[in-house]
Protein backbone atom coordinates (compact mmCIF):
# COMPACT_ATOMS: atom_id res chain seq x y z
CA UNK A 1 0.00 0.00 0.00
CA UNK A 2 2.83 2.41 0.85
CA UNK A 3 4.55 2.05 -2.56
CA UNK A 4 1.22 2.71 -4.29
CA UNK A 5 0.61 5.79 -2.15
CA UNK A 6 4.12 7.11 -2.81
CA UNK A 7 3.76 6.49 -6.54
CA UNK A 8 0.40 8.26 -6.62
CA UNK A 9 1.83 11.27 -4.77
CA UNK A 10 4.79 11.48 -7.15
CA UNK A 11 2.55 11.31 -10.21
CA UNK A 12 0.23 13.95 -8.77
CA UNK A 13 3.20 16.26 -8.13
CA UNK A 14 4.47 15.78 -11.68
CA UNK A 15 1.05 16.63 -13.11
CA UNK A 16 0.91 19.81 -11.02
CA UNK A 17 4.36 20.82 -12.30
CA UNK A 18 3.27 20.18 -15.88
CA UNK A 19 0.13 22.28 -15.63
CA UNK A 20 1.87 25.15 -13.85
CA UNK A 21 4.97 25.34 -16.07
CA UNK A 22 3.70 27.90 -18.64
CA UNK A 23 2.37 30.30 -15.99
CA UNK A 24 5.66 30.05 -14.08
CA UNK A 25 7.97 30.66 -17.04
CA UNK A 26 5.91 33.06 -19.14
CA UNK A 27 5.39 36.71 -18.21
CA UNK A 28 2.16 38.64 -18.15
CA UNK A 29 0.15 36.32 -15.90
CA UNK A 30 -2.06 38.34 -13.56
CA UNK A 31 -3.26 37.36 -10.08
CA UNK A 32 -6.56 36.02 -11.41
CA UNK A 33 -4.75 33.95 -14.00
CA UNK A 34 -2.38 32.51 -11.42
CA UNK A 35 -5.29 31.54 -9.19
CA UNK A 36 -7.01 29.82 -12.08
CA UNK A 37 -3.85 27.93 -13.01
CA UNK A 38 -3.34 26.90 -9.39
CA UNK A 39 -6.92 25.61 -9.23
CA UNK A 40 -6.58 23.63 -12.46
CA UNK A 41 -3.20 22.22 -11.38
CA UNK A 42 -4.61 21.21 -7.99
CA UNK A 43 -7.59 19.51 -9.64
CA UNK A 44 -5.30 17.63 -12.02
CA UNK A 45 -3.05 16.53 -9.18
CA UNK A 46 -5.96 15.33 -7.02
CA UNK A 47 -7.50 13.43 -9.95
CA UNK A 48 -4.16 11.74 -10.72
CA UNK A 49 -3.63 10.83 -7.06
CA UNK A 50 -7.09 9.30 -6.74
CA UNK A 51 -6.73 7.32 -9.96
CA UNK A 52 -3.35 5.81 -9.12
CA UNK A 53 -4.03 5.26 -5.43
CA UNK A 54 -7.32 3.44 -6.02
CA UNK A 55 -7.46 -0.33 -5.98
CA UNK A 56 -10.02 -0.50 -8.77
CA UNK A 57 -9.65 1.25 -12.15
CA UNK A 58 -11.33 4.51 -12.99
CA UNK A 59 -10.56 6.53 -16.10
CA UNK A 60 -6.79 6.16 -16.66
CA UNK A 61 -6.05 3.47 -19.21
CA UNK A 62 -2.97 1.19 -19.14
CA UNK A 63 -2.43 2.14 -15.51
CA UNK A 64 -0.40 -0.99 -14.80
CA UNK A 65 1.28 -1.26 -18.19
CA UNK A 66 4.34 1.01 -18.16
CA UNK A 67 5.78 2.85 -19.97
CA UNK A 68 2.58 3.79 -21.85
CA UNK A 69 1.42 6.58 -19.55
CA UNK A 70 5.00 7.60 -18.80
CA UNK A 71 5.58 8.18 -22.50
CA UNK A 72 2.36 10.16 -22.78
CA UNK A 73 3.32 12.32 -19.82
CA UNK A 74 6.83 12.82 -21.20
CA UNK A 75 5.34 13.77 -24.57
CA UNK A 76 3.02 16.38 -23.08
CA UNK A 77 5.72 17.76 -20.77
CA UNK A 78 8.26 18.10 -23.60
CA UNK A 79 5.61 19.75 -25.75
CA UNK A 80 4.62 22.26 -23.09
CA UNK A 81 8.21 23.00 -22.04
CA UNK A 82 9.48 23.41 -25.61
CA UNK A 83 6.62 25.70 -26.62
CA UNK A 84 6.95 27.69 -23.40
CA UNK A 85 10.67 28.29 -23.87
CA UNK A 86 10.05 29.23 -27.49
CA UNK A 87 7.46 31.82 -26.45
CA UNK A 88 9.63 33.11 -23.61
CA UNK A 89 12.33 34.06 -26.11
CA UNK A 90 10.15 36.92 -27.36
CA UNK A 91 9.99 38.65 -23.95
CA UNK A 92 12.97 37.38 -21.97
CA UNK A 93 15.58 35.94 -24.34
CA UNK A 94 18.42 33.80 -23.09
CA UNK A 95 20.79 31.28 -24.63
CA UNK A 96 18.39 28.40 -23.97
CA UNK A 97 15.27 30.15 -25.22
CA UNK A 98 17.07 31.45 -28.31
CA UNK A 99 18.22 27.90 -29.07
CA UNK A 100 14.67 26.56 -28.80
CA UNK A 101 13.32 29.40 -30.95
CA UNK A 102 15.96 28.80 -33.63
CA UNK A 103 15.33 25.05 -33.68
CA UNK A 104 11.57 25.60 -33.85
CA UNK A 105 11.99 28.04 -36.73
CA UNK A 106 14.12 25.57 -38.68
CA UNK A 107 11.69 22.71 -38.06
CA UNK A 108 8.67 24.84 -38.90
CA UNK A 109 10.23 26.01 -42.14
CA UNK A 110 11.18 22.45 -43.14
CA UNK A 111 7.69 21.07 -42.42
CA UNK A 112 5.79 23.95 -44.01
CA UNK A 113 4.90 22.48 -47.38
CA UNK A 114 1.53 22.20 -49.15
CA UNK A 115 -1.09 20.04 -47.37
CA UNK A 116 1.21 19.28 -44.43
CA UNK A 117 -0.28 19.47 -40.91
CA UNK A 118 1.95 22.46 -40.19
CA UNK A 119 0.70 24.34 -43.24
CA UNK A 120 -2.89 23.51 -42.34
CA UNK A 121 -2.33 24.71 -38.76
CA UNK A 122 -1.40 28.15 -40.05
CA UNK A 123 -4.65 28.25 -42.01
CA UNK A 124 -6.59 28.40 -38.73
CA UNK A 125 -5.64 32.05 -38.41
CA UNK A 126 -7.93 34.67 -39.84
CA UNK A 127 -7.18 36.65 -42.96
CA UNK A 128 -5.93 39.60 -40.92
CA UNK A 129 -3.07 37.64 -39.35
CA UNK A 130 0.35 39.21 -39.67
CA UNK A 131 3.48 37.47 -40.87
CA UNK A 132 4.70 37.29 -37.27
CA UNK A 133 1.48 35.49 -36.25
CA UNK A 134 1.89 33.00 -39.06
CA UNK A 135 5.51 32.31 -38.20
CA UNK A 136 4.71 31.86 -34.50
CA UNK A 137 1.98 29.31 -35.23
CA UNK A 138 4.07 27.58 -37.91
CA UNK A 139 7.11 27.20 -35.64
CA UNK A 140 5.01 26.00 -32.72
CA UNK A 141 3.14 23.50 -34.87
CA UNK A 142 6.36 22.23 -36.46
CA UNK A 143 8.16 21.43 -33.22
CA UNK A 144 4.97 20.02 -31.64
CA UNK A 145 4.28 17.68 -34.55
CA UNK A 146 7.89 16.47 -34.62
CA UNK A 147 7.92 15.73 -30.88
CA UNK A 148 4.60 13.88 -31.13
CA UNK A 149 5.86 11.79 -34.04
CA UNK A 150 9.02 10.93 -32.12
CA UNK A 151 6.99 9.77 -29.11
CA UNK A 152 4.90 7.49 -31.32
CA UNK A 153 8.06 6.05 -32.87
CA UNK A 154 9.51 5.33 -29.41
CA UNK A 155 6.35 3.52 -28.33
CA UNK A 156 6.23 1.43 -31.51
CA UNK A 157 9.91 0.55 -31.00
CA UNK A 158 9.18 -0.57 -27.42
CA UNK A 159 6.43 -2.86 -28.71
CA UNK A 160 8.64 -4.20 -31.51
CA UNK A 161 11.25 -5.15 -28.92
CA UNK A 162 8.55 -7.13 -27.07
CA UNK A 163 8.95 -4.99 -23.99
CA UNK A 164 5.32 -3.87 -23.77
CA UNK A 165 3.40 -4.97 -21.93
CA UNK A 166 5.84 -6.65 -19.57
CA UNK A 167 6.04 -10.42 -19.95
CA UNK A 168 6.99 -10.75 -16.28
CA UNK A 169 3.55 -9.72 -15.04
CA UNK A 170 0.00 -10.70 -15.95
CA UNK A 171 -1.92 -8.19 -18.04
CA UNK A 172 -5.36 -7.40 -16.61
CA UNK A 173 -7.64 -6.09 -19.37
CA UNK A 174 -10.19 -4.76 -16.88
CA UNK A 175 -7.63 -2.74 -14.90
CA UNK A 176 -5.75 -1.40 -17.92
CA UNK A 177 -8.77 -0.76 -20.15
CA UNK A 178 -11.49 0.33 -17.70
CA UNK A 179 -13.54 2.03 -20.42
CA UNK A 180 -13.50 -1.07 -22.64
CA UNK A 181 -16.38 -3.45 -21.85
CA UNK A 182 -14.93 -6.89 -22.57
CA UNK A 183 -18.25 -8.66 -21.91
CA UNK A 184 -20.43 -6.39 -24.05
CA UNK A 185 -20.84 -9.08 -26.70
CA UNK A 186 -18.95 -10.31 -29.73
CA UNK A 187 -15.42 -11.56 -29.93
CA UNK A 188 -13.13 -9.45 -27.76
CA UNK A 189 -10.23 -9.72 -30.21
CA UNK A 190 -12.29 -8.41 -33.10
CA UNK A 191 -13.61 -5.53 -30.99
CA UNK A 192 -10.12 -4.63 -29.84
CA UNK A 193 -8.85 -4.67 -33.41
CA UNK A 194 -11.79 -2.53 -34.57
CA UNK A 195 -11.20 0.03 -31.82
CA UNK A 196 -7.47 -0.04 -32.54
CA UNK A 197 -8.03 0.77 -36.23
CA UNK A 198 -10.44 3.56 -35.32
CA UNK A 199 -7.98 5.14 -32.88
CA UNK A 200 -5.06 4.89 -35.29
CA UNK A 201 -7.13 6.42 -38.09
CA UNK A 202 -8.27 9.29 -35.85
CA UNK A 203 -4.73 9.84 -34.60
CA UNK A 204 -3.47 10.13 -38.16
CA UNK A 205 -6.29 12.31 -39.47
CA UNK A 206 -6.92 14.73 -36.59
CA UNK A 207 -3.90 17.00 -37.30
CA UNK A 208 -5.39 17.50 -40.77
CA UNK A 209 -9.04 17.62 -39.76
CA UNK A 210 -8.87 20.03 -36.81
CA UNK A 211 -7.55 23.04 -38.82
CA UNK A 212 -9.98 22.25 -41.64
CA UNK A 213 -12.97 22.13 -39.29
CA UNK A 214 -11.88 25.36 -37.57
CA UNK A 215 -11.43 27.11 -40.90
CA UNK A 216 -14.76 25.90 -42.28
CA UNK A 217 -16.71 26.51 -39.09
CA UNK A 218 -15.56 30.05 -38.46
CA UNK A 219 -13.63 32.90 -39.96
CA UNK A 220 -10.45 31.58 -38.34
CA UNK A 221 -8.88 32.09 -34.95
CA UNK A 222 -8.30 35.63 -33.82
CA UNK A 223 -4.59 36.46 -34.09
CA UNK A 224 -4.90 38.66 -31.00
CA UNK A 225 -5.99 35.60 -29.04
CA UNK A 226 -3.08 33.50 -30.27
CA UNK A 227 -0.66 36.25 -29.41
CA UNK A 228 -1.23 35.29 -25.77
CA UNK A 229 1.75 33.03 -25.05
CA UNK A 230 -0.14 30.60 -22.80
CA UNK A 231 -3.00 30.28 -25.27
CA UNK A 232 -0.63 29.41 -28.09
CA UNK A 233 1.24 26.93 -25.90
CA UNK A 234 -1.83 25.00 -24.76
CA UNK A 235 -3.63 25.17 -28.11
CA UNK A 236 -0.65 23.80 -30.01
CA UNK A 237 0.13 21.20 -27.33
CA UNK A 238 -3.45 19.91 -27.46
CA UNK A 239 -3.39 19.88 -31.29
CA UNK A 240 -0.33 17.59 -31.24
CA UNK A 241 -0.94 15.57 -28.06
CA UNK A 242 -4.50 14.39 -28.68
CA UNK A 243 -3.81 12.72 -32.07
CA UNK A 244 -0.56 11.19 -30.78
CA UNK A 245 -2.31 9.85 -27.70
CA UNK A 246 -5.08 8.29 -29.82
CA UNK A 247 -2.50 6.77 -32.17
CA UNK A 248 -0.58 5.24 -29.25
CA UNK A 249 -3.83 3.94 -27.74
CA UNK A 250 -4.72 2.27 -31.02
CA UNK A 251 -1.31 0.64 -31.31
CA UNK A 252 -1.56 -0.54 -27.70
CA UNK A 253 -5.01 -2.06 -28.20
CA UNK A 254 -3.79 -3.86 -31.33
CA UNK A 255 -0.94 -5.30 -29.27
CA UNK A 256 -3.36 -6.54 -26.60
CA UNK A 257 -5.53 -8.17 -29.28
CA UNK A 258 -2.44 -9.91 -30.66
CA UNK A 259 -1.52 -11.20 -27.19
CA UNK A 260 -5.02 -12.62 -26.62
CA UNK A 261 -4.97 -14.27 -30.04
CA UNK A 262 -1.57 -15.85 -29.33
CA UNK A 263 -2.75 -17.13 -25.95
CA UNK A 264 -5.79 -18.71 -27.57
CA UNK A 265 -3.60 -20.39 -30.18
CA UNK A 266 -1.33 -21.82 -27.51
CA UNK A 267 -4.36 -23.13 -25.62
CA UNK A 268 -5.65 -24.83 -28.76
CA UNK A 269 -2.24 -26.41 -29.43
CA UNK A 270 -2.05 -27.78 -25.88
CA UNK A 271 -5.58 -29.16 -26.14
CA UNK A 272 -4.93 -30.81 -29.51
CA UNK A 273 -1.72 -32.39 -28.20
CA UNK A 274 -3.65 -34.05 -25.40
CA UNK A 275 -1.82 -32.30 -22.56
CA UNK A 276 -3.67 -30.83 -19.62
CA UNK A 277 -2.18 -27.57 -18.35
CA UNK A 278 -1.18 -27.65 -14.69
Amino acid sequence: MIPRLAGALLRAFLVVILLATPSILLPGVGPDGKQMVALVALFGGVLTFVEYNATYPGLVEFRDAPPFNRLRYALLFVLVLSLTLMQRDASDPSTLTTLFAAVAAAIGDAMDFPYSPVRLATLMLSEGATQEDLEAVRNAAGIAYLVATAAIAVFVAVIRLNRWPSRHAAFNVWVNLPTFEATAGGDVVQRLQRDARLNVALGFLLPFLIPTVVKMGSSGLDPLTLESPQTLVWTTAAWAFLPASLFMRGVGMARIAQMIREKRRMGEMIGNAGFVPV
